[in-house]
């Protein structure tokens, strides 16, 4: 099943890891008991990656399932022309690839240092059998990440630059916050890093390089985030950002 290209040798996860995990009551392990998440620490492993590695490449014929623990991965479409469009991020607890059939058509590379839960074909197949919420939950995430689909598909086709740049700023905000180890757990953080680079930016909300550059600088003076070097943020005021993105706070 695995098609990543990490250099880094598979591990088994143990119980205690997994009660004690960052994305244990947020992800797709939030439908087990104690007595499933024994059968899944014998199947499931962890894999780790460095900024720039290729998770899993978009002519990948194989079968790659796994969650985000930690980091950010980076979704790319391949064009016809050569060129490349970043089309999502994920973060935990987010799912990468496929439980079923083969890979889907994108590249999926690490953003940042990522770490990753990968669940092999088979075993994962029987666990969807045998506990009863697992496929539940897993459909439960997917319709999540479908609804984000759709709010994205707003945001490109009636927002303005600068309610897209500050949609983009308020979501990485949110969601570079680590997991909690319990449902209660999880403040969001008031500052975070920016794992793209601006003509990346630029790319995934259909604007020109400029025109981003010009938003940040717009809301950095009117004090609603500030910039410390050329990829830390720090979100001063998050209403603002809020109501500049036209979402609810």
């Amino acid at each position: 099943m695995m098609t990543a290209m990490s250099t880094e040798t598979d591990h088994v996860c143990d119980l205690g890891r997994c009660e004690a995990c960052v994305i244990r009551h947020k992800g797709i392990c939030n439908a087990l008991n104690a007595d499933e998440l024994q059968v899944f620490r014998q199947i499931a492993c962890r894999r780790v990656y460095a900024p720039g590695d290729v998770i899993v490449s978009g002519d990948s014929s194989e079968v790659f399932f796994a969650a985000v623990v930690t980091g950010v991965v980076k979704l790319t479409k391949l064009l016809s022309d050569g060129r490349q469009q970043i089309v999502g991020l994920l973060f935990p607890p987010d799912c990468v690839g496929r439980p079923f059939g083969k890979a889907g058509p994108h590249i999926v590379e690490a953003a940042t240092d990522v770490e990753l839960c990968c669940f092999p074909y088979g075993g994962f197949q029987r666990m969807l059998t045998d506990c009863s919420g697992l496929s539940q939950r897993l459909l439960g995430l997917t319709l999540d990440q479908l609804e984000e689909a759709r709010d994205w598909m707003v945001l490109l086709g009636r927002k303005t630059a600068l309610e897209r740049v500050a949609s983009l700023l308020l979501m990485l905000a949110t969601r570079s916050a680590v997991p909690g180890g319990s449902p209660d757990a999880g403040p969001q953080p008031a500052s975070f890093e920016l794992h793209l680079r601006r003509a990346e930016i630029a790319d995934f909300l259909g604007l020109t390089y400029e025109t981003v550059c010009r938003q940040i600088s717009a809301l950095g003076k009117d004090g609603v985030i500030r910039l410390d070097g050329k990829r830390h943020f720090q979100v001063l005021d998050r209403r603002a950002l809020a109501e500049i993105a036209d979402v609810c706070p």
